[in-house]
């Protein structure tokens, strides 16, 4: 039963959606210092049976991405006003100019009280299957609205507290005129969300990684070629393949062991159970994506770790039961790197 559910070697929960080793140029530097590629094209066309390339946006039935709708979406993003006291914004834990992250562990509220889960990216967030760590919510215009009325995080008491709060705003009247033309009240809750998911369906970082396979030998050095294989050699790509490298299903955390002996996590968390009360599910969490796993540190869905190889470690024990070699995580961990994309013009 287990070998159906094997892992990838780096499912860094919570950092895997949000994680990195402090090393930031680590891609820039290797590219610089690179050989010619390991492959040809002809083997480049291979990497197809794994991965795929990011788009630069991605649309939902209903939520048409309108200029006037996704430049709504990124005023609301950054606007303190979505929070009670006017303390934090989406940004303020998903911060745009950091990859998406805050890289805390666990990130402050409105009322500086701590979440009990990382904060994963939201840069290419729109193409998960589900959202959050336990896959509450199908779509991120069901999730932007989560964090808004928790009374954790933005701590905004009811919708209609935060629609009688905008409404009073002269410029929000005009932008959600022009944003949802049709509508006779635009300010309402459901645009809100709608507009913060429309920017958000914009926020995609395709980057050499992509390039590659699109089918440039060159993209990528020789040893982030090398350490693709190890990745995909290992097994990785059980559960970390696909244009995000993971983020199409669910896996439980530690298939051969506990996973709090390995991250020393302070709280055990029970993962999706607490959302289906299914026994099946304990432990169970979303795939997080790799895609700019180098910058969204600390990994795992509580931020217990914060060294990216220590976390590539951790999951080829606990997921494939594998021991590896220093010379294996560093491999892995160079082809990680790789993974990393410029932040999009509209998030600047």
């Amino acid at each position: 039963m287990k070998k159906m559910f094997l892992l990838a070697v780096v499912v860094a929960f919570v950092a895997f959606g949000c994680g990195e080793s402090p090393k930031e140029n680590s891609s820039e530097n290797s590219a610089k210092a690179s050989a010619k590629p390991a492959v040809n094209k002809s083997d480049v066309s291979k990497t197809d049976a794994y991965f795929k390339r990011l788009p630069g946006a991605v649309e939902q039935s209903g939520n048409q991405l309108t200029y006037n709708k996704v430049n709504l979406g990124k005023k609301l993003y950054s606007d303190v006003q979505l929070s009670k006291d006017r303390n934090i914004s989406c940004n303020s834990c998903h911060d745009l100019k950091n990859y998406g992250v805050d890289n805390l562990p666990v990130s402050p509220g409105d009322k500086g009280e701590n979440g009990t889960r990382n904060s994963p990216s939201v840069y290419n967030a729109a193409l998960h299957f589900a959202q959050f760590w336990d896959g509450r919510e199908p779509t991120v215009e069901a999730q932007a609205g989560g964090p808004i009325l928790n009374p954790v995080e933005m701590n905004i008491p009811s919708e209609k507290f935060l629609v009688d709060r905008i409404k009073l705003d002269g410029d929000y009247q005009v932008l959600f005129a022009e944003a949802f033309p049709d509508d006779d009240d635009p300010i309402t809750f459901h645009n809100i969300t709608y507009a913060i998911a429309a920017f958000e369906r914009r926020l995609f970082t395709p980057g050499k990684f992509d390039q590659y396979i699109n089918g440039k030998a060159d993209a990528l050095t020789k040893e982030e070629i090398k350490g693709m294989e190890t990745f995909v050699k290992t097994g990785c790509t059980t559960c970390h393949s696909g244009s995000l490298l993971g983020g199409t299903m669910y896996q439980k955390f530690g298939l051969f062991d506990d996973y709090w002996k390995y991250t020393n996590s302070k709280d055990i968390d029970e993962g999706r159970m607490d959302v289906t009360k299914n026994e099946a599910d304990k432990y169970v969490f979303k795939v997080p994506s790799l895609r700019n796993i180098e910058k969204t540190y600390p990994y795992f869905h509580d931020g217990s770790v914060n060294d990216l190889g220590e976390a590539v470690k951790i999951m080829a024990k606990l997921e494939l039961n594998k021991d590896l070699s220093d010379k294996d995580v560093s491999e892995i961990v160079t082809f990680l790197n790789a993974l990393t994309g410029p932040i999009p013009r509209i998030a600047k």
